[in-house]
């Protein structure tokens, strides 16, 4: 009896610790928007958000001017673009996400990844990029006139495409090639389907898997039908009229950007050691406190049990990768595929747009 009320006790105390440690990091947990927009030096204008919430939170402001170190380049944002994981930074949502991005309030005022432009200065050890170069990648803030990057996140824009299209490859393209090629393993004459196929991972996944040679199914709404098959999709099922999950066919890796299907309805139309890749983490009002992260324990908890992989994936940056993409577009072999364009003064409107989930391909901002 001792000892049972020594573990009582003892559980006691750690819950109460737990609670009022997550308390402290509650109400102490700030933002750098005020450090931001108050400090020194030359300035620039940008977006920032001090605490979380919709579009509307966000602020065009003046900020200082970001200053490149030994190994980074400072580059002039000519054009970015939207993705799922802006609102979602925006938002705080789901809200197991803030234990790494603040609690109360988001500990970086900025948003924005993909971008597009040209280099202004370069770092003393910088060796792959000089002023005047244009170029694209992916960097924390890139809502903004001004980004520093690592020169290992770059790469030279190619000639043939704009600076919003530039400012549209990163997350999406790295997500397409990384989801099919890493996680899906990927070999020619397999049968994909991607599910999701007209939004901006979507219409990349379908022209790269072309490029690998394998056969696509692509599943998207009836207004989007045409588009998917112009990028090179072999068939095309319009959700609003057929259920993908309901056909015969079987295959051999899904690419799921849009996860509404339980994995009991998935699993049974991959093949006995068919891949399935999770890119989406749904809307902005779906999952608010758990996202995506329910249907991934699932799936951890199925993989003893399944010859099927099953695995949720984020793009990593590899310039590498970054260089064959844009081979590939200047050999007219990949495309960026762009809904709407809006000006830099209108971002937040262009965010709420993507929030409704409709969006073909990317959404672009150019940034005067």
């Amino acid at each position: 009896m001792k000892i049972k009320r020594i573990f009582k006790w003892t559980f006691l105390i750690i819950f109460v610790a737990l609670i009022l440690l997550f308390e402290f990091a509650y109400w102490t947990s700030k933002s750098n928007c005020d450090e931001l927009v108050g400090a020194a030096g030359d300035r620039m204008k940008a977006y920032v958000r001090c605490d979380y919430g919709v579009a509307d939170t966000l602020k065009l402001t003046e900020i200082a001017k970001p200053v490149s170190k030994d190994n980074q380049v400072l580059v002039r944002v000519r054009g970015t673009s939207i993705n799922p994981y802006d609102w979602h930074m925006m938002r705080g949502t789901p809200y197991l996400m803030r234990l790494g991005v603040g609690l109360r309030k988001p500990a970086s005022a900025q948003l924005g990844v993909d971008f597009g432009g040209t280099v202004e200065a370069v770092g003393k050890n910088v060796t792959q990029f000089k002023p005047g170069d244009e170029v694209f990648g992916g960097r924390e803030g890139a809502f903004a006139e001004y980004v520093c990057v690592a020169e290992k996140n770059l790469a030279l824009k190619p000639a043939n495409i704009s600076f919003e299209q530039a400012g549209s490859i990163q997350i999406a393209a790295h997500t397409a090639l990384q989801g099919l090629r890493n996680k899906g393993n990927i070999q020619p004459g397999q049968k994909v389907l991607i599910n999701g196929a007209s939004g901006g991972v979507g219409t990349f996944a379908v022209q790269l898997r072309k490029i690998m040679g394998a056969e696509v199914t692509g599943v998207c709404s009836g207004r989007n039908v045409e588009m998917v098959k112009s990028l090179g999709a072999d068939n095309v099922i319009d959700y609003t009229k057929e259920d993908f999950a309901r056909r015969p066919e079987r295959y051999d890796l899904i690419l799921d950007n849009v996860p509404n299907h339980p994995l009991s309805e998935i699993r049974n139309i991959l093949t006995p050691t068919g891949r399935y890749v999770m890119i989406g983490g749904g809307g902005p009002d779906e999952g608010k406190w758990i996202g995506p992260f329910g249907r991934v324990i699932h799936m951890i908890l199925l993989k003893p049990v399944s010859k099927q992989p099953l695995t949720m994936m984020m793009a990593e940056t590899n310039q590498n990768d970054m260089k064959y993409l844009a081979s590939l577009m200047e050999q007219d072999k990949l495309k960026v595929v762009i809904d709407k364009t809006y000006k830099f003064a209108d971002l937040p409107a262009a965010i709420s747009y993507v929030e409704q989930g409709h969006a073909r391909g990317k959404v672009a901002i150019t940034v005067d």
